[in-house]
């Protein structure tokens, strides 16, 4: 591990970086929010050509405080956001924040606080993901459980301390930042993995700790989690292509049942039309498979309401097969490094 710098307060400023598109509904008090943490800091709202009020809320932001500045970001997109909003900064320590995002009370405090204990140039703790509907908190329980995103440790409620792949958003030291080229630009989902990845790569400490926490608002339909989960996987696909010693068995695991559950229940469907039995095994695959998930879903231990265990298996199918599709089909080349602008969220 990097050696820890030299003792700094633990009231060190921050520069709180925050990539904002269309969030009218959300904006101001997501910038509350971060205000309430109670720590010395600016605020640097980069703001994408929005078609709602956003702009203009943000410049009322601007106008009632002066610890918070706006920062055009032409192109909309959030890896050009967070590159902005950092060449904007003024102090040592960036944190990283989505305007969607719920800060705990302290999360700031803390992580300057790891900062100088661990030595690291990144620490992150966990994504908290919480719905108010059945559905949403079915995907909050798949977020949070090894058999919806397999295991990553911030998404993991107990996951232990220490050196970590990557983590959920981030408080890094500037000068880490700048010395490995800052966010991708190209890389319009995945930039946190891909930036965690060169920092590792640099030699430098990317540390999880369970007593960061900031909330998330999962999708609330079947079709915006497939829709989200599809790109995802797209972008793992490319992140993979791009960096070939991160393939893991956990990001072949979406694609390869995508695999088997289609062309066994191709194999299996011929099989009933034509009476071949050899083809009608090839149903097991998709059969196999709903009763897994099933199966786990309902012994799963944790405490949920029977409305919500009822529609994770679901959730947990829409996760799995369009993760897996994404990566299969992958960005075709003239869209990598482009999305639509509906798309950039």
């Amino acid at each position: 591990m990097t050696a820890a710098p030299a003792a700094r307060s633990t009231r060190e400023p921050v520069s709180v970086v925050m990539p904002v598109l269309n969030e009218e509904k959300h904006l101001a008090s997501s910038v509350a929010g971060v205000l309430a943490q109670d720590h010395p800091m600016e605020i640097i709202l980069a703001v994408g050509p929005s078609s709602d009020r956003t702009e203009e809320i943000a410049r009322e932001l601007a106008a009632a405080d002066d610890r918070i500045c706006v920062v055009p970001n032409p192109t909309g997109t959030t890896p050009d956001a967070l590159n902005l909003g950092i060449a904007a900064s003024h102090h040592d320590v960036i944190v990283r924040v989505d305007a969607h995002g719920e800060l705990a009370p302290g999360y700031i405090h803390r992580a300057v606080e790891l900062l100088q204990s661990t030595g690291a140039a990144n620490v992150g703790g966990h994504m908290a993901a919480r719905g108010t509907t059945p559905f949403e908190k079915a995907v909050a329980v798949a977020y949070t459980s090894p058999i919806g995103l397999g295991g990553g440790s911030f998404h993991l409620e107990n996951s232990p301390e220490g050196p970590a792949e990557t983590v959920f958003l981030g408080v890094f030291r500037r000068e880490a930042l700048l010395a490995v080229g800052g966010y991708d630009p190209s890389l319009l989902r995945a930039q946190d993995w891909d930036l965690n990845y060169r920092l590792r790569k640099s030699g430098r400490t990317v540390w999880f700790s369970p007593e960061l926490e900031v909330t998330y608002r999962p999708r609330s339909s079947t079709r915006a989690l497939a829709k989200q989960f599809f790109r995802t996987g797209q972008w793992r696909r490319e992140v993979m292509r791009r960096n070939p010693d991160t393939i893991s068995p956990r990001y072949l695991a979406p694609p390869l049942a995508v695999l088997a559950i289609g062309s066994g229940t191709v194999a299996g469907l011929a099989g009933l039309l034509l009476g071949r039995r050899s083809l009608q095994v090839g149903l097991l695959a998709p059969l196999g498979y709903l009763g897994a998930v099933s199966g786990a879903s309902a012994v799963m231990r944790r405490p949920m309401e029977a409305q919500v265990r009822v529609r994770l298996p679901l959730v947990l199918t829409v996760m799995h097969m369009a993760w897996g599709a994404g990566a299969l089909v992958g960005l075709p080349a003239e869209l990598r490094g482009t999305e639509a602008p509906d798309e950039r969220r």
